[in-house]
């Protein structure tokens, strides 16, 4: 599969935006360089980017003040921030805030490009099963219009929902096409990235999946084990507040101390 997108920088740092601007370009991205979170909003409201590079600290809006204004008019484009000053509660924060990923300047071109390619490798993925889908449900439709023209009487039709769409763990119903968990016929709001942390744990359920794994299926990127405990620890935090009837006595989401998570739902 051809990787390819736009990609829209915003760093007040001249130097480091044409820098990773030719880096990205070289790998046959198209990019647009924003020295400022102002100017970056000002873009978004006239262009589609698929990824945006943001940097944290920034003068006037910061990075995070960015991040969530953009996640307010475009919820689905992937962030990821970038910083000199390596802390792990940085790191953290961001990621709570709804970041695809979090990185450390000096930017070593090969890890900008391969994190580019996997993030942006998922974000043409779920756009095609998403087409694909749309696609079945028009043939579907078809079809049902084709078996009503005939003149026989007959019952009415039920809508034929592809089994794919839909992921059952006990009461926890995801739909994989809206992006949307239900518990008991209940709409439960998750931010995306958390939906996607809990949906890798209803694949794997019952079993157990460690912190690595989590991260790696959930966000398409390689952390070490302390990152990845770290990362994880905050979804499904958020995660816990949204399903648990009492987050501090789980009945869904189980912590094995040191490896990772279980989703018990059955």
């Amino acid at each position: 599969m051809t990787i390819s997108g736009k990609i829209l920088i915003i760093d007040d740092e001249l130097i480091l935006r044409q820098t990773l601007a030719r880096i990205l370009q070289s790998a046959g991205f198209e990019v647009t360089t924003a020295e400022n979170g102002e100017q970056g909003l000002a873009f978004l409201e006239t262009t589609i980017f698929d990824l945006i590079y943001l940097d944290i600290r920034m003068p006037g809006l910061t990075g995070p003040e960015v991040l969530k204004l953009v996640h307010a008019s475009h919820p689905t484009i992937p962030v990821v921030l970038f910083t000199a000053q390596p802390d792990i509660n940085s790191a953290v924060d961001a990621l709570r805030s709804g970041a695809t990923d979090y990185l450390l300047k000096p930017l070593r071109p090969e890890l900008i490009i391969e994190r580019t390619k996997t993030i942006l490798a998922v974000q043409q993925k779920e756009r095609r099963k998403r087409e694909i889908q749309l696609q079945i449900e028009a043939l579907q439709a078809e079809l049902r219009n084709i078996d009503n023209e005939d003149d026989a009487p007959s019952a009415p039709s039920r809508s034929v929902i592809p089994p794919e769409r839909y992921l059952k763990r006990g009461a926890l119903v995801f739909d994989l096409h809206a992006r949307r968990l239900t518990i008991a016929e209940r709409v439960i709001s998750l931010p995306p990235t958390s939906f996607d942390y809990l949906l890798v744990l209803a694949r794997h359920s019952p079993e157990l999946v460690d912190y690595q794994t989590l991260v790696a299926e959930a966000q398409g990127f390689q952390a070490d084990a302390h990152e990845a405990k770290e990362v994880s620890k905050w979804h499904i935090h958020r995660i816990r507040q949204a399903i648990e009837p009492d987050e501090h006595k789980p009945t869904y989401l189980f912590n094995v101390r040191g490896i990772g998570y279980r989703l018990l739902a059955d």
